[in-house]
């Protein structure tokens, strides 16, 4: 370890060290890299997203109050459901003739069944295609959720529900299970964001860096803290999922303007030749804004990003930046392509161009 990495270290422990951490000093450190020792970015995104407080003597009490919250989550809305199912002695909703699957009623029981079904495999869906190369994500986790995966269950949580039809058992215990279970509840919930696929790309970074956390205490929490997280980080970027918003100035086609405005004012050059080819923002930086770019790094490279996002008090302008930095990277291949070449540079996945996209390059340009 170089005497630079140790005295960043240092300098991370003095600011959470303090009674009350100075939020400026910590997103100052905080945009130039966290390191990963000790738990800081753990603990650090866990601030910058407002899920701890600034004053270190309530944090014990509010994770332990947040954590039974989320134990609640589970309980109310995937395992009693099953709970009363089974003591009804039934495996699926009775059939009577008020209520049968073919019932318009929105409130009817069947109803509720088949969306249930529905949120269901888009999650196991989406979750599967999470990182399917990475080892973390195919190896068994070591704190799961026994509320769940307890094999000694007689009841259908939604999860078995969906097993019996089109899942394999050995999914469920693997680190895909953390991820399933935080999606559940949120897209299950009164305020339900389940309209929105690709939520898995931004659940994924979270649950990684919090499930491989040194601290085996909150390590063990991981899921729940996940959650809570990704609820807050949701809770700032849902606008870009909303349809009525697209052409609001809080909705992503406005903001996929700005990445051309922006542009213009950095590269004008650059800017006109897109125009001129007639390529769209929408083609490209659809995906980039709405996933922060998990989709465009490879894992380490997104969390490295993610440490200057979430530390920058506007942190979605400060991704604008990064994506006209992306751009300018490639500005070269840009302005000597066709319309075909441009468009397939700028759609395909930029983790494999990655010797060209590395966050240190990204680091010069901005």
């Amino acid at each position: 370890m170089s005497r630079l990495h140790r005295s960043r270290i240092a300098d991370f422990q003095e600011v959470l060290g303090e009674p009350t951490v100075a939020l400026g000093k910590l997103r100052d450190l905080c945009f130039s890299g966290i390191p990963f020792d000790g738990g800081l970015r753990c603990l650090c995104w866990k601030i910058l997203l407002n899920y701890l407080p600034l004053e270190r003597a309530l944090w014990s009490s509010l994770l332990k109050k947040q954590r039974e919250l989320y134990s609640q989550f589970l309980k109310e809305m995937i395992i009693q459901p099953g709970i009363a199912k089974a003591n009804l002695g039934v495996s699926r909703e009775d059939v009577t003739l008020e209520d049968h699957p073919l019932n318009p009623n929105p409130d009817s029981r069947w109803n509720t069944y088949f969306k249930d079904n529905e949120v269901l495999l888009q999650i196991d869906k989406d979750v599967r295609r999470l990182y399917p190369d990475m080892a973390f994500f195919q190896r068994p986790t070591d704190y799961p959720c026994l509320l769940i995966l307890d094999p000694q269950n007689e009841f259908e949580t939604l999860r078995k529900r969906v097993e019996q039809t089109t899942l394999k058992s050995q999914t469920v215990a693997r680190n895909r299970s953390g991820v399933t279970n935080v999606s559940s509840p949120l897209k299950s919930s009164p305020n339900s964001l389940g309209e929105y696929e690709g939520m898995n790309e931004i659940v994924g970074p979270l649950y990684y860096t919090f499930a491989t956390d040194p601290n085996s205490e909150w390590k063990e929490h991981a899921e729940a803290d996940t959650f809570f997280c990704f609820t807050n980080l949701m809770a700032e970027i849902r606008d870009n999922f909303i349809k009525s918003l697209d052409d609001s100035q809080c909705g992503i086609t406005y903001k996929m303007e700005k990445v051309y405005s922006t542009l213009k004012e950095k590269d004008v050059e650059l800017y006109l030749k897109l125009q001129e080819q007639n390529i769209k923002p929408q083609f490209f930086a659809f995906r980039w804004l709405t996933l922060l770019l998990s989709q465009e790094f490879l894992l380490p490279d997104v969390i490295r990003i993610w440490d200057s996002l979430f530390a920058d008090d506007k942190r979605f302008d400060f991704l604008l930046l990064v994506c006209c930095a992306m751009l300018t990277l490639i500005r070269d291949q840009l302005l000597e392509g066709d319309f075909t070449l441009n468009m397939r540079l700028l759609q395909v996945r930029i983790k494999y161009c990655r010797h060209r996209l590395q966050c240190k390059n990204l680091e010069i340009v901005l």
